[in-house]
């Protein structure tokens, strides 16, 4: 394959992701809601052989196919990207592997993060307003200065348990990392989650630590407390 600055046939690509398919792979994807059944070390492999390559990543975009999407983001240029195009990609984004990575690969390292971030977070389609959610865990965890941290948690109080799965999904994560990074709301955060009772019974495979936010957030305090 071409390395960055020559030209790729969109075709070609599609074609090698073709033979990366798995039917198996596949079978397991579709019970979580991914439509692809190619194998992400391969799919990585194969992005890291192509390079950057913002053309043949817009043009993999527009294919709408999962596994060219997920191919896309790996080979793409987040800065090259404006708000609305950002926007749009992730209005578009249904599948919940394709919104995972849009959001952490791409909008994170885009300069509308933050703008996105507030325009999704009260938004009506609870897709988009999930990608809100994700990005505002991030500054949570990173960069709280000049969140309302009490507000939100008065937000996930209010929604989360009647919430859609990915939403609440989104919103659950929101409340462990508040709960795991302020000490002064932790309380708050754990009283929220046992009196909710969000994703409490959650199949979780053994030496995984549960989703159910005051388990979550006792486990990951305790390593970084060393305890």
């Amino acid at each position: 394959m071409p390395a960055t600055g020559t030209r790729t046939d969109v075709s070609e690509v599609m074609e090698r992701l073709a033979a990366f398919e798995d039917p198996k792979m596949r079978a397991i994807n579709e019970r979580h809601g991914d439509d692809h059944g190619v194998n992400l070390g391969k799919l990585r492999a194969l992005a890291k052989e192509l390079k950057t390559q913002q053309d043949l990543s817009r043009q993999l975009w527009q294919t709408g196919d999962t596994a060219a999407r997920l191919l896309a983001m790996l080979i793409c240029r987040p800065k090259s990207l404006d708000q609305d195009e950002l926007d749009t990609m992730l209005r578009g984004s249904r599948v919940p592997k394709v919104q995972g990575w849009l959001v952490n690969y791409v909008i994170k390292n885009s300069p509308y993060a933050e703008e996105l971030r507030v325009a999704w977070l009260a938004d009506a389609d609870p897709a988009v307003a999930s990608a809100g959610w994700a990005l505002t865990s991030d500054r949570v965890a990173k960069s709280p200065q000049g969140l309302d941290l009490s507000a939100l948690l008065d937000t996930i109080e209010s929604q989360m348990q009647q919430a859609p799965d990915r939403l609440q999904w989104a919103m659950n994560t929101c409340l462990a990392q508040i709960g795991i990074a302020h000490p002064d709301f932790r309380s708050r955060a754990v009283e929220i989650g046992e009196r909710l009772e969000v994703l409490k019974d959650y199949p979780t495979p053994p030496n995984c630590t549960s989703p159910y936010a005051p388990i979550w957030i006792t486990e990951m305090v305790r390593r970084k407390e060393g305890d």
